[in-house]
């Protein structure tokens, strides 16, 4: 990632940009997020493919690109969203104002640094619910739960073999080999 340390920036500063521009606003810095590999997209559509088919009538599920407004210092793309159906109305014709109900980002070499601390510091502040953090290098999950103290608590950590289970979308749970697959 390549990051524009001169001046901060805003979300007025972030929609000046071209659509389709390879950028993030993180905590007021525009960070270049360079595409992602064939197998972090192999793994993001796993995940997608079975979230959709358990939540189609209970919530929206969305994937990268896909702007997400937290706060004025604040546009991030991660690779999945869903938002339960009461909450649909977060969804507005240019990107998503407020926190998801579920956020799963996928580490890569140039994201790790931003997914692990600075993003997951705004997800905790603005009331993301859940957050799952997917380790393609390490083949596992972890499952972080948004607490009553607005703290995050790691909920389940899921490594080499086993479910992955979601508390928000209820019943909802997938294996290791599922998102894994990809061949």
């Amino acid at each position: 990632m390549i990051t524009t340390k001169e001046k901060t920036y805003d979300i007025r500063d972030y929609k000046l940009l071209p659509e389709g521009s390879p950028y993030q606003l993180i905590k007021g810095e525009l960070i270049m997020t360079p595409a992602p590999s064939p197998r972090h997209q192999i793994i993001l559509g796993n995940i997608v493919e079975k979230v959709k088919q358990f939540t189609k009538d209970s919530g929206t599920t969305i994937f990268s690109p896909i702007d997400v407004y937290l706060g004025e210092e604040n546009a991030f793309q991660p690779d999945m969203v869903f938002i339960q159906k009461d909450r649909g109305e977060i969804i507005k014709g240019d990107g998503i104002y407020g926190s998801p109900d579920l956020i799963v980002e996928i580490l890569s070499p140039s994201s790790a640094y931003y997914d692990l601390k600075k993003k997951f510091n705004v997800y905790e502040k603005h009331g993301v619910r859940e957050y799952w953090i997917v380790d393609p290098e390490m083949k596992g999950v972890d499952v972080f739960l948004l607490k009553a103290d607005g703290n995050f608590e790691l909920a389940s950590k899921v490594y080499e073999s086993g479910k992955v289970k979601s508390e928000i979308i209820n019943g909802f749970e997938i294996t290791l080999e599922e998102i894994f697959d990809v061949h």
